[in-house]
């Protein structure tokens, strides 16, 4: 099958939701048929999640409230690219501000579209290592707590259902194959 039939072609695009960090927009769409559909598209603010080496086989990781689940979890560092800032940056920012650590190596991996069904939400993974204590202030609106666990530990939390994040589980088994592979 030839790939350019796959593509839809937008006819009308109406927004009906522009926030601070996301964008909610209904597309209607001409498929390959001639028919029409809708589509409901979340335009999310770009994203990195870090995998903070504490050693060799530990990574830092924070626990912080999400209210979409109303549940604590247990998460790598991360946050969203502030406009005009690289993602390199954002990571070390990130780093600083919820673990209070500067990394003096930081490795872009890859990146990654948690639901590309619905949203254009895109996260940047990077490695970060050599750190160096250096705390930032958290953002106002956020209440965390960060403490270094061994990947081990982190894998047993996976398989028990406590850890349940896309990007941390990613994260996790990214660190798990490279202690391997030393």
């Amino acid at each position: 099958m030839n790939e350019e039939k796959l593509y839809e072609k937008t006819i009308k695009s109406d927004t009906i939701y522009d926030g601070k960090i996301l964008k909610l927009r209904v597309e209607t769409v001409e498929l390959e048929n001639k028919r029409y559909s809708k589509r409901e598209i979340v335009d999310h603010q770009k994203g990195v999640g870090i995998i903070a080496f504490d050693g060799p086989d530990k990574i830092w990781m924070v626990r912080q409230y999400r209210k979409a689940i109303d549940k604590v979890t247990l998460e790598i560092p991360a946050g969203l690219v502030d406009p005009g800032e690289l993602p390199i940056e954002t990571a070390k920012r990130e780093l600083q501000e919820e673990v209070g650590f500067f990394p003096q190596k930081v490795t872009y991996l890859f990146d990654m579209h948690a639901s590309p069904g619905f949203t254009n939400d895109k996260l940047s993974f990077f490695v970060a290592e050599d750190l160096v204590e250096s705390p930032l202030d958290l953002d106002e609106d956020e209440n965390l707590m960060s403490k270094s666990y061994l990947l081990t530990d982190l894998y047993q939390m996976i398989e028990n259902g406590e850890i349940t994040d896309a990007k941390t589980i990613i994260a996790i088994f990214y660190a798990l194959r490279r202690i391997n592979e030393a």
